[in-house]
């Protein structure tokens, strides 16, 4: 399983004062989308073991969401891990087929135990990266 897909749909609470989801609620729907990701294909070994941390977040933003309108959000990991870290590619994508937000973020993969870095093994990386 390389690409994960998953509907999100725009509650009143996440509407800003222009009327369209605000910016902050888009970074938590990446979230949201990149940890149903994980726990999609990660045994329940490795989700007790490991936790995920963004480092970092480029987002833009194409199109405007509404109260009631759902979006489609897609991920993808399309290259190998560095070290502890790689590279998340998301698209969100209205009813009409027209993209709404793009972003790449950066995941680094922690100890839960200790919360130190540490490199991501291949086999865990396999089950997120593009073939």
């Amino acid at each position: 399983m390389a690409r994960f897909t998953m509907a999100i749909t725009a509650e009143l609470e996440d509407i800003d004062e222009l009327g369209h989801v605000n910016n902050a609620v888009w970074v938590r729907w990446i979230q949201a989308v990149a940890i149903a990701h994980w726990d999609s294909v990660a045994s329940e070994t490795d989700k007790a073991a490991y936790v995920w941390v963004v480092t970092r977040h480029q987002i833009d933003y194409r199109g405007n969401v509404s109260a009631g309108e759902t979006v489609t959000g897609e991920t993808w990991v399309p290259d190998p891990p560095r070290g502890a870290r790689f590279d998340r590619h998301m698209r969100f994508t209205g009813a009409d087929g027209r993209v709404k937000v793009e972003a790449v973020s950066t995941w680094a993969l922690l100890d839960r135990a200790t919360g130190r870095l540490l490199r991501v093994r291949p086999e865990l990386a396999a089950p997120f990266l593009e073939r």
